[in-house]
């Protein structure tokens, strides 16, 4: 693979990466919404890895591969929150986004 063609489809993967990484360093997301804070903050979840299996796919060329890509990253995400002051880590939200990585795949194969 060439040096652009590397780049133009690992490049977008690492940055959305970087912005979810970013996203999860922030101490606190709650809006005072109530219930709906926590439906908004679950959706954002669901989104924000619903685009990087999408992501992931179109770099990696193999579903299962992208499918274990996106879960480890979510799993290493919750850790990363784990130790963010303000947040916590939580196995539901790794499914949460699990989910998100899988109806990327799915919206991918789509889009082929």
């Amino acid at each position: 693979m060439s040096s652009s063609r590397l780049l133009s489809t690992w490049a977008p993967v690492v940055l959305w990466a970087g912005l979810i990484f970013g996203v999860s360093s922030v101490p606190s997301l709650d809006t005072d919404l109530g219930t709906w804070d926590v439906i908004l903050r679950k959706v954002a979840h669901f989104a924000e890895y619903a685009v990087l299996g999408l992501l992931l796919v179109r770099a990696v060329g193999r579903e299962p591969v992208a499918a274990a890509a996106g879960v480890a990253y979510a799993a290493t995400d919750e850790l990363h929150q784990h130790f963010v002051r303000g947040r916590d880590a939580a196995f539901r939200d790794i499914a949460i986004d699990a989910a998100g990585v899988l109806a990327g795949l799915l919206l991918a194969r789509r889009l082929r």
